[in-house]
């Protein structure tokens, strides 16, 4: 398999990814600068280009991977497919429902198929919790509350109020809305850094039977790196789930329970679900599962809400 991958900044996650796959036999990447392709180059291995649209039209190009700034996401998806190539487009699919409309319609004309990389969806704490809504075993869900924190940590990229519900908060908004729908109420509260290249953003969620809450923030020091996690409040018990990681990715974290009998810790696979959605996405290519989990139209509640709340943000 070849794959173009479009960006140097969090591309470089998907490139770490694909360096350690063995059923990948060829990346090429695609940068604006020459400087930030040469430390892919010198760290990955992989050929670099700066001419995106030969790569997207180079006919031995199996899939195009769209690690773009955000506005870019939806038209470069498009161009990529009507050139007969398979497509991973990072969060968030698109600016406007319209716009992630249009690459469903693509898709649906063009036979191509689309994956969108919604990659919390292959956490392993995001899988139980999921599971535990589904089978009841703690009860009801109550209350759910979604934590991230970052420093910028990627050279020049900004998480101020006009960034950080698309960037960041898109897959929290994910989580919530596979396990309690489209909110009935929303309130939104926000404050920006002095020089406004980082934000915090408190957003609540109200549901019949239920409330939720996703706070992030993008104002921690570098050292800080990125951490979070979720506080599953059921009828039955507690989960708690923690983490921390870096820009490319693999971190570490723990899931506990909290029941009337003890406090048990949750046993999870130590896979990082952004190796673990690339690998869903090879594996939907190469024949050996059929069904992709990260299609563009399962995505679109949890964009209709994050783009809620980017307008309540811009206002």
């Amino acid at each position: 398999m070849k794959i173009a991958l479009l960006g140097t900044g969090f591309g470089q996650a998907h490139a770490a990814v694909y360096a350690q796959r063995s059923d990948v036999d060829e990346v090429i990447v695609f940068g604006r600068t020459p400087e930030k392709l040469k430390n892919v180059q010198e760290q990955f291995g992989f050929a670099t280009t700066t001419d995106l649209d030969a790569l997207i039209t180079d006919p031995s190009v199996d899939l195009v991977d769209v690690c773009l700034p955000t506005p870019l996401h939806a038209g470069v998806a498009v161009r990529a497919m009507e050139a007969g190539k398979d497509v991973l487009v990072e969060l968030p699919l698109a600016t406007t429902l319209e716009d992630a409309q249009r690459v469903i319609d693509t898709a649906r004309a063009t036979g191509r198929r689309v994956f969108v990389d919604m990659f919390s969806r292959f956490s392993a704490a995001n899988e139980h919790l999921r599971d535990a809504v589904s089978d009841g075993r703690y009860g009801q869900l109550k209350h759910l509350e979604v934590e991230g924190r970052t420093a910028l940590l990627w050279e020049g990229y900004h998480l101020g109020l006009d960034t950080l519900a698309m960037d960041m908060m898109h897959a929290d908004f994910d989580l919530v809305t596979s396990l309690l729908g489209a909110p009935a109420t929303l309130h939104v509260t926000s404050t920006e850094g002095p020089d406004g290249r980082g934000s915090a953003v408190d957003v609540v969620l109200g549901y019949p039977g239920a409330t939720a809450r996703c706070s992030s923030s993008s104002l921690m020091p570098k050292p800080y790196g990125m951490r979070g996690g979720y506080r599953a409040t059921f009828t039955g018990a507690v989960l708690e789930h923690s983490m921390s990681t870096d820009f490319s990715g693999p971190g570490t974290g723990s899931l506990t329970a909290y029941a009337p009998d003890g406090e048990k810790p949750v046993e999870l696979a130590d896979t990082s679900p952004y190796a673990a959605m690339i690998g869903h996405v090879l594996d939907v290519l190469a024949g050996r599962t059929e069904e992709n989990r990260i299609t563009p139209s399962s995505a679109l509640d949890a964009l209709r809400l994050t783009l809620d709340v980017h307008h309540r943000l811009a206002a």
